[in-house]
């Protein structure tokens, strides 16, 4: 099947730089994203690239080059479903808030609306391909809704999930790892589908670097493969917490381990606790599936890295109000970072979110400063948590564009972000500008120890021993 068009449903964070990327290196075909949010497709369509709605280092310089030519950002949902012979399906599925398996189990009904959409206005046969990150054997169900729906019209179902990292999504796209394609490959026209979509990521990705498996394997590998990956994190953090008790430098575990050739150095990092749109909803998703077969010890396994990545973040905000002399009352406590990683501006599940919400339960007055992320997300954040009430989120936690004002006379510093330019700061002047004693709690590792001691701060990292006392004259030395 050759193909000339291609629709991406879903203009978010996986579906806006993967078909970026596939436009670019593939200037023959026409890539079309569709979203129903008018106002995320006319932030794709911003006339100045720098304003797209999705930082991604490279991101913008992708779609300056293949906009207007072969990439369209669209609202025409229907439009662009009918002239496509392969449809992404790249739409939220968050965990479900609501019903059986809520907290769990992967909400669908974006899923099944898309579904029903394309059912309805397909008039040709179709490939469909699962981008969004999905439960194992949703293939089966979206084979259903479409075939039954329909109008004689003939899919294939493939899954092809993403294994993006944001912060380097970009590269992610141009050099995979791996690219995975599951689909029903004991039939010649699945074969056939599995083959086209192959040929799409063939323009730039190695042959050894595109595996091939039935679409039940695909759906189970990258809720496993994320699952792996949060483990290693909550594993490091676990063992920060004896780090911190017993004097050892969780920095210098995670090298020793990470030079074991069996186990390798990443994902070793120590910090608050992980963020994201993946790691939990993923985790919890399989801990959902576990236990609807009945598996309660893997169920149990699994959901212990939810719970470690909790206790993490919540002994962070903990550790916070305990130095500050038990209470942050009315204090100023300044967070540099929001987002959930460095180079994205992404806050879904991020640490500081909660971090600050504890902090607000404690009466905090808190401000906010991310290179990145704008003052109505942070509050949208918090508002979700639905804690307080949007006017108390607002009196309590101000936003700033500067960081030198966001610390200004503030008790505390909470790095919760490892965005690089922190490291670059002036400190002598934000130590000069804060209250004494001035407390730093490095929630990255990120800072150099010996000199923000040489400064005079109280520095809080995580995993370190805390060599730390406060003299008379609020300078900080080793014990």
């Amino acid at each position: 099947m050759e193909i000339k068009n291609i629709c991406c449903i879903g203009a978010g964070y996986v579906g806006g730089p993967t078909m970026a990327v596939i436009a670019q290196k593939c200037p023959d075909i026409n890539v079309t994203v569709v979203d129903i949010n008018e106002k995320r497709i006319s932030a794709w369509n911003h006339e100045n690239v720098n304003n797209i709605p999705i930082y991604e280092p490279g991101l913008s310089d992708i779609v300056a080059e293949a906009r207007g030519r072969n990439l369209f950002f669209s609202t025409d949902v229907d439009g662009a479903i009918d002239k496509a012979e392969m449809i992404f399906i790249s739409v939220n599925t968050p965990t479900k808030t609501y019903g059986i398996g809520k907290g769990m189990a992967a909400d669908l009904k974006w899923i099944e609306l898309c579904a029903r959409q394309i059912a309805c206005i397909a008039k040709d046969d179709k490939i469909i391909i699962e981008k969004s990150t999905l439960p194992v054997r949703t293939a089966a169900a979206l084979k259903d809704i479409l075939y039954n729906t329909g109008n004689g019209v003939k899919y294939q179902i493939l899954s092809n999930p993403e294994f993006l990292a944001e912060g380097t999504a970009v590269q992610d796209l141009l050099n995979p790892d791996r690219v995975l394609i599951g689909g029903d490959i004991d039939t010649e026209e699945g074969l056939e589908a599995v083959k086209a979509l192959c040929n799409v990521y063939a323009r730039w990705v190695p042959e050894k670097r595109i595996l091939t498996t039935n679409v039940w394997s695909s759906e189970l590998s990258k809720l496993t493969a994320n699952a792996f990956l949060a483990q290693r994190v909550s594993s490091i953090n676990a063992m920060s917490e004896l780090c911190e008790k017993t004097g050892a430098d969780v920095n210098e575990v995670a090298k020793a381990l990470g030079m074991d050739s069996r186990i390798g150095s990443k994902f070793l990092k120590s910090s608050v606790g992980f963020g994201g749109s993946c790691f939990q909803k993923d985790i919890l998703n399989l801990v959902y599936i576990a236990k609807s077969f009945g598996l309660d010890e893997v169920a149990d396994y699994w959901e212990q890295v939810i719970i470690m990545n909790d206790h993490q973040k919540r002994r962070f905000a903990d550790n916070i109000i305990k130095t500050l002399f038990n209470t942050v009352s009315g204090k100023k406590i300044a967070v540099l970072g929001w987002s959930f990683k460095k180079d994205t501006n992404d806050t879904r599940e991020s640490a500081a979110i909660y971090v600050a919400d504890h902090l607000l339960n404690e009466e905090a007055e808190i401000v906010v400063y991310d290179p990145k992320v704008e003052k109505d997300q942070v509050y949208s954040d918090l508002d979700y948590l639905n804690t307080r009430s949007k006017e108390a989120n607002r009196k309590n936690l101000k936003v700033s564009n500067d960081p030198y004002d966001a610390c200004k006379d503030a008790h505390a510093i909470a790095i919760l972000t490892e965005w690089e330019e922190f490291v670059e700061y002036d400190w002598e002047k934000i130590y000069e500008n804060m209250l004494k004693p001035a407390f730093v709690f490095d929630g990255r590792n990120l800072l150099d120890v010996k000199e923000m001691l040489r400064i005079g701060f109280v520095l809080k990292s995580i995993g370190k021993p805390q060599p730390i006392k406060v003299m008379a004259d609020n300078t900080a030395l080793a014990s």
